[in-house]
């Protein structure tokens, strides 16, 4: 802005600084670049492609380890000139087990091995809720049944699962 404002006004440097609130000192700032700047960033990203989950800090132990006399401080400004960031850690989908370790699920090994049921709920446009229960076999991913109330019950979601069952069991002999 300040080079704007000079070319454009014809003012000199000191008053587009002073008019514009900014230090001349940073208008005049050079970066210093320096000799090893390039072999370092090239080394970084190197770094940065073999080792996929490390960030800029085990990045800066790895360089030193290798011999370069390096601040964390440079790595991380070159990390964020290069654009590089650690990828989000993928969550663990289909646990087999519950956070306290209390039960094992089954990973479902073919058709009607495992079934997951799970609600969901909406409402009229009254504004009324009602909720629906679905029925899942895990291997197909198949709807098995979907149960539609104002209200579900703990004795709901069993009859239903009996019912199916029974249903489903008559069918296939």
């Amino acid at each position: 802005m300040v080079n704007h404002v000079k070319d454009h006004l014809g003012v000199t440097e000191r008053r587009a600084c002073k008019v514009l609130r900014q230090p001349r000192a940073t208008q005049r700032y050079l970066p210093i670049v320096r000799h090893d700047q390039t072999p370092l960033t090239q080394r970084i990203i190197e770094l940065a492609c073999m080792y996929g989950r490390y960030g800029y800090r085990r990045i800066t132990a790895l360089l030193r380890l290798e011999g370069w006399r390096v601040n964390h401080k440079r790595v991380e400004r070159i990390w964020k000139q290069e654009g590089l960031k650690v990828p989000k850690k993928q969550a663990k989908r289909g646990r087999l087990w519950f956070n306290d370790g209390s039960c094992v699920r089954l990973r479902a090994e073919h058709k009607d091995h495992v079934w997951s049921y799970d609600f969901v709920q909406a409402r009229t446009h009254d504004g009324r809720s009602f909720r629906m229960l679905a029925v899942i076999d895990e291997y197909t991913r198949e709807c098995l049944a979907i149960d539609v109330a104002r209200n579900l019950r703990s004795d709901d979601v069993l009859d239903c699962g009996r019912h199916w069952q029974m249903s489903h069991c008559a069918a296939s002999s």
